[in-house]
């Protein structure tokens, strides 16, 4: 609704992707429906023909979906956006849509294991060639695009090292060399940062973290800034049918409404674990964009409003240490995933990122004592004192 314009952030996360409905609803009705009746023939040819807007199927389009990407559309500062089955679905999306045989992609390094695997097995079956560098690291980028580099894909903060990437300087030096610049702005959400607002192309979310935050839903989003890559994503989502439904889609728009004051907890806690971390003597290192010993926090300051609710750090006993603090925890919980109001503790050798191998996982610093920590909303000092006796036994 046009008044959302002026509205700060929290009252936008409350009130965006609004429309009238019969009945005056104060959230958006669930429009549980897979197809949706035509006024009369002439009413249904105009819809498939473009020349009248509706609803015709839901895998096309549906009120529920539509309030929802019309909600992070405006919180990302986007022209539209389209809900995907899952963040893979996303990505997979971009992909498929922009990409073909004799392409190249420039991405991070340091990325979500199954977008790694993605482009790596599926795409490169394809005829897309993929190049893995340290985005956060100057000059990276450039001397890895080619002339066929058609994507640059970054992940910042990224999963699981936590590596923040130069957002501005990543969209000039691709834009110069005709790419795209595509951001998986998971970590962040629209709260803490707006990659659009840095001159990136497309961005997308798995929507099963943040933006849901209660670990209920698997979804995905792509949100882009004109109404031609919007059409081009459509067509490519609509045929390859990885779109989301509209009950999830209405449990991630109620999420939303709570994400500004989710992510202001999520911060303060992160914070005063990650201090609390970076002393313990258990600990080799932490990584977390509000420690001034992380390698890119003057960038994060630049980019980030907070600096988020993920910490990595490496334990000095290794693998075993690794084991036994997640076997040890109590409060914490030991799952994949993250960004839920719940804290999250896991081990990417073992877990979120064994498809890489053991080479590429070393490559991108996933050393085998490593662990990512998602910090829920609970009180800080539970999950500290939870932290405590668990690493009294690793």
């Amino acid at each position: 609704m046009s008044y959302n314009k002026n509205l700060q952030f929290g009252s936008k996360c409350v009130h965006s992707g609004m429309s009238e409905y019969e009945f005056g609803p104060v959230v958006p009705p669930i429009y549980q429906t897979s197809t949706f009746k035509f006024e009369s023939a002439e009413h249904g040819a105009a819809l498939f023909k473009g020349e009248a807007d509706g609803y015709i199927y839901t895998r096309m389009k549906n009120p529920t979906i539509e309030a929802m990407e019309n909600a992070i559309a405006e919180l990302e500062g986007g022209h539209k956006a389209l809900g995907c089955a899952s963040g893979m679905s996303a990505i997979s999306t971009v992909f498929i849509s922009l990409l073909q045989s004799g392409d190249h992609v420039v991405c991070s390094k340091s990325v979500y294991g199954p977008t790694l695997t993605l482009l790596q097995t599926i795409m490169s079956k394809f005829g897309v060639e993929s190049t893995f560098v340290d985005t956060d690291v100057e000059g990276a980028i450039e001397k890895a695009i080619k002339t066929n580099t058609k994507i640059v894909y970054v992940e910042t903060p990224a999963n699981p090292m936590i590596t923040i990437t130069d957002l501005e300087a990543a969209s000039r030096i691709a834009h110069k060399n005709g790419a795209l610049v595509v951001v998986d702005n998971t970590f962040m959400s629209p709260a803490l940062q707006q990659p659009f607002k840095f001159g990136v192309d497309v961005v997308l979310h798995s929507m099963t973290k943040f933006l849901n935050g209660h670990a209920d839903v698997v979804a995905g989003i792509i949100v882009v800034k004109d109404e031609d890559m919007y059409m081009k994503m459509r067509k490519t989502l609509n045929q390859h049918g990885g779109v989301i439904d509209p009950f999830n889609s209405f449990l991630v728009h109620r999420g939303l409404k709570t994400l500004s004051i989710r992510m202001q907890r999520h911060c303060e806690n992160s914070q005063l674990i990650a201090e609390y971390l970076l002393n313990h003597p258990k600990v080799k290192w932490v990584r977390y964009p509000g420690l001034k010993s992380h390698p890119n926090y003057e960038v994060g300051l630049k980019q980030h409003s907070a600096p988020g609710g993920m910490i990595s750090f490496e334990l000095k006993g290794g693998f075993k240490a690794g084991e036994v603090l997640m076997n040890s925890v109590k409060l914490c919980t030991l799952a994949v995933s993250l960004g839920g109001v719940e804290t999250l503790i896991q081990h990417p050798a073992s877990m979120t990122h064994l498809s890489m191998g053991a080479e590429a996982r070393m490559d991108a610093g996933i050393t085998e004592g490593l662990v990512r920590l998602s910090v829920g909303i609970e009180n800080v000092k539970d999950i500290i004192d939870d932290l405590e006796q668990a690493l009294s036994k690793s």
